[in-house]
C-alpha cells in the first residue's frame, strides 16, 4: 500500500513532466494540495496525542 508521503512524492514527480495538458496539471496540483493538507492534518493530530 502506498503511503501518503509516497503519494505526495509521486504527484510532485508527475508535475515535472513536460507532456501535461493544463487540465492534467491542474488536476495533479489539486490532488497534491489535498494530499499535503491530509498529511498536515495527520501531523497535527499526532502532535496533539504525543505526551508532553
Amino acid at each position: 500500500m502506498t503511503t501518503l508521503y509516497d503519494t505526495i512524492q509521486q504527484l510532485r514527480a508527475e508535475l515535472t513532466s513536460f507532456h501535461l495538458t493544463r487540465r492534467e496539471r491542474a488536476a495533479i496540483e489539486a490532488e497534491l494540495a489535498v494530499a499535503i493538507a491530509r498529511l498536515a492534518e495527520r501531523d497535527r493530530a499526532a502532535d496533539e496525542e504525543a505526551p508532553a
